[in-house]
């Protein structure tokens, strides 16, 4: 039985609800805009056609005629979709809609409105990075995903040999979390744990950390890789959680107030 075939069985079951939801029913929905509706068309549209990064999408002319709504609404189907990171829109005669690349930074500047909505706090995220990222090395170590494991040790060989330099440091520290969520091999809670990542490492960078914690840091991925590498999925799970717990306790020492914010839309 599929999904949906249950959920139809489950509301008509004994006659006690109807397939329909009922008023106020969390399985209601809002009745959409137009906009929303084209700007739904034109996703799955790029989807089905498998349009990748920098392709252009067809003319104003051509999309009125094909989705059969208003040019104001179908500029604002548009809109949504560049707010939401997955086209950019180039003005002028020769402008149109391109297709983005999909990033965690875009779907994490989206998930920040909601987050702040319910007053979540980079506490609340960083306890959410503790839970899931030492899932994401045990799946890293049953997936072997040769390409993304060799991105794995480049990352943590650029994290040691940039141990003293600010930038260097910050950025590869962080990578390594970003590429080892890829190297899951599931691409929703890869997206996901990427942009917990993101949101998180803009508020609490890794530059200020010292030396001496940046030595820990380095010691910690390579444990965790070696792990990965041999396919030690438990392994990969106890020292990803052991790091993380680490991490979670010098930076409420080291900046409490940074973790007491509640995260802002950005």
């Amino acid at each position: 039985m599929s999904l949906n075939d249950r959920t139809d069985d489950l509301l008509s079951r004994n006659g006690e609800l109807t397939r329909l939801p009922l008023p106020g029913s969390p399985l209601q929905r809002r009745p959409e805009k137009i906009s929303e509706v084209v700007a739904r068309a034109i996703a799955r549209d790029i989807a089905t056609q498998g349009l990748p990064p920098g392709a252009i999408l067809p003319p104003v002319s051509e999309m009125l005629q094909r989705y059969r709504v208003g040019r104001a609404a179908l500029r604002e189907g548009l809109r949504i979709l560049e707010l939401h990171g997955l086209i950019t829109v180039k003005p002028g005669p020769s402008g149109g809609a391109i297709v983005a690349e999909t990033s965690s930074q875009d779907f994490g500047r989206m998930s920040t409105l909601h987050y702040q909505a319910i007053g979540a706090t980079f506490e609340d995220l960083l306890e959410a990075r503790m839970f899931i990222e030492p899932l994401m090395a045990a799946m890293a170590a049953r997936e072997q995903d040769g390409e993304l494991l060799s991105q794995l040790r480049h990352v943590a060989d650029c994290t040691r040999a940039g141990m003293r330099n600010d930038l260097e440091y910050g950025f590869y520290s962080t990578e390594f979390h970003a590429v080892l969520a890829n190297a899951s091999g599931n691409r929703v809670l890869g997206l996901f744990t990427r942009s917990l990542k993101d949101v998180y490492s803009e508020r609490v960078p890794g530059a200020p950390f010292p030396v001496e914690e940046r030595q820990r840091v380095v010691r910690d991925h390579d444990a965790i890789l070696k792990a990965i590498d041999s396919g030690n999925s438990r392994g990969a799970e106890r020292l990803m959680r052991g790091h993380m717990e680490r991490v979670a306790d010098f930076v409420s020492e080291r900046f409490p107030g940074a973790l007491d914010e509640v995260v802002r839309w950005h």
